[in-house]
């Protein structure tokens, strides 16, 4: 299977006190991993330091082999799509691809918006966009880096029901298709990470462990998910796994 793109090994990191403890774990090329768990379980810092944001404490972080640096090899999607304001749609992609050569940029920037659902929007301002397309804008902004590790951390938790499961869609289309890159997605919605995730690492409390790793036995990534047989059953074993720390997690049915 070759090696993974993103190796994780004994990270640890604190603060005032232990934030994370001895995480492992591998991610490989067109997976999707979610991160669940508890607020302040530490997995915001946890993608902080897969980005290089931060500098490794203790264990290893590798991406295609090598240690991590801001900018290189991983791109990241908040919860706020932190657009340039003062830029249209296209110039909010154009200032993310300077290698590009300008000639190129506007097939590239079409190609983009096309992905993501957004032709046609080319000239808006982001003001004009609503929650969900201003998302699909970070998407696209994200892959016009050609990172080939994608960072999502909580990125549709401030969109309403409808355009998250449409933002849930988008992404997991463009994963399908881009089998050269791998998603490391933080949610705390156990029902979105059921939908998303190849495999969901659950979190203890602080500092962060993984304490199981779960992969949903419900058919391939999608809302089809949702009317699997086991969804229901499998989201209370992960609710119940969340609120008692020591549940044990039942086999995949």
């Amino acid at each position: 299977m070759g090696e993974p793109l993103l190796l994780v090994d004994g990270l640890g990191h604190r603060y005032d006190g232990p934030v994370l403890d001895g995480i492992t774990f591998t991610l490989r090329r067109g997976g999707v991993t979610v991160l669940l768990g508890p607020s302040g379980c530490g997995k915001t810092t946890l993608l902080r330091l897969i980005a290089g944001l931060e500098p490794v404490q203790s264990g290893r972080v590798l991406i295609d082999g090598a240690p991590p640096r801001p900018g290189f090899g991983t791109a990241m999607v908040f919860q706020d799509a932190r657009l340039l304001p003062w830029r249209t749609v296209a110039d909010n992609l154009a200032v993310v691809m300077p290698a590009v050569p300008r000639r190129r940029r506007p097939a590239r920037i079409a190609a983009l918006l096309e992905q993501v659902g957004l032709s046609g929007a080319a000239d808006a301002w982001p003001e004009q966009l609503s929650g969900g397309m201003q998302q699909r804008l970070a998407l696209a902004r994200v892959l016009a880096t050609d990172a080939p590790l994608i960072l999502m951390d909580e990125p549709f938790a401030s969109l309403d029901a409808l355009a998250r499961e449409e933002m849930q869609e988008v992404t997991l289309r463009l994963a399908g298709t881009q089998s050269g890159r791998a998603i490391l997605f933080v949610t705390h919605s156990i029902e979105e990470a059921l939908v998303m995730a190849d495999d969901i690492l659950l979190l203890s409390p602080r500092p962060g462990r993984v304490r199981h790793v779960v992969t949903p036995a419900l058919g391939p990534r999608g809302a089809g998910r949702r009317h699997a047989p086991a969804f229901a059953q499998t989201a209370n074993d992960l609710r119940d796994a969340l609120t008692d720390p020591i549940a044990p997690i039942p086999p995949a049915p």
